[in-house]
């Protein structure tokens, strides 16, 4: 009778102390935090779309982007710079969730794509002191500005052999370099000229520009990323929806 008293007992706390472990460990997995959303930002992006400084992304659009994104997907954001030259190798191996502001065609490899969200527009843009192009055919054989590493499929398929591309670093220098008379075209995000114009780096007179193609960016989600893809688009939807991407995208125009 002693000995089963004693083994109901041992059951009983055996079973207690089972319970209290399982409520402990339910109560911790609730209170940790999911890990942060890592963007992935290529160091020689300038503003507006990114200020870095050392290995900090400090402001710019994809900055306040990837922080609304990382709101409403209840995560914190950590802002990785990364070269473009290794963007899509550290998106694959899992280096951060996302990249923003490309396209599938800019980037290879084997990444979930969201819709498309974030708008601009191609340019080529003509000095005012030089003739202005009536179409994009015209520039066939005349060096116009570039980025180094940026694809231009409009012009490359229009002109083919003509397009002679002029790079520059960066597309700040490539609007310099149109500045300072070493090209007289150049191609250029509508984004990136109106916010050089309004803070006073870019004043030369142009021509009205042409406008190349429009684009509508997307993010690029890592395979090994924790959020999925459904998650992404509710995100950018819920951006959109309530005005908050517009209201992102007007503090740099």
């Amino acid at each position: 009778m002693v000995s089963a008293r004693r083994v109901g007992r041992r059951w009983m706390l055996g079973g207690c102390v089972l319970a209290w472990l399982c409520a402990v460990g339910s109560a911790m997995a609730q209170s940790t935090p999911p890990r942060p959303l890592v963007m992935l930002v290529e160091t020689s992006a300038l503003m507006p779309q990114a200020r870095i400084q050392g290995d900090r992304v400090v402001e710019g659009l994809h900055l306040d982007l990837g922080q609304a994104l990382a709101r409403r997907l209840g995560r914190e954001l950590v802002a990785r710079p990364v070269p473009r030259k290794r963007l899509a190798e550290a998106l694959q191996r899992g280096e951060g969730d996302l990249l923003c502001d490309y396209q599938s065609d800019w980037l290879p490899g084997a990444f979930a794509w969201s819709r498309p969200f974030l708008p601009d527009q191609a340019l080529l843009i003509t000095a005012a002191s030089a003739p202005a192009p009536a179409t994009l055919s015209a520039l066939a054989g005349q060096p116009v500005g570039t980025v180094r590493g940026y694809v231009y499929p409009e012009m490359a398929d229009t002109l083919r052999a003509g397009f002679m591309r002029n790079d520059a670093p960066d597309a700040v220098t490539n609007l310099q370099k149109l500045a300072l008379g070493r090209v007289q075209h150049a191609l250029t995000g509508r984004r990136v000229l109106e916010y050089q114009q309004r803070i006073g780096n870019f004043k030369l007179a142009l021509h009205p520009p042409l406008v190349v193609s429009e684009v509508l960016a997307q993010c690029a989600l890592s395979p090994s990323s924790p959020v999925n893809l459904t998650a992404l688009n509710a995100a950018i939807q819920g951006l959109i929806s309530d005005g908050e991407l517009q209201r992102l995208l007007a503090r740099y125009r």
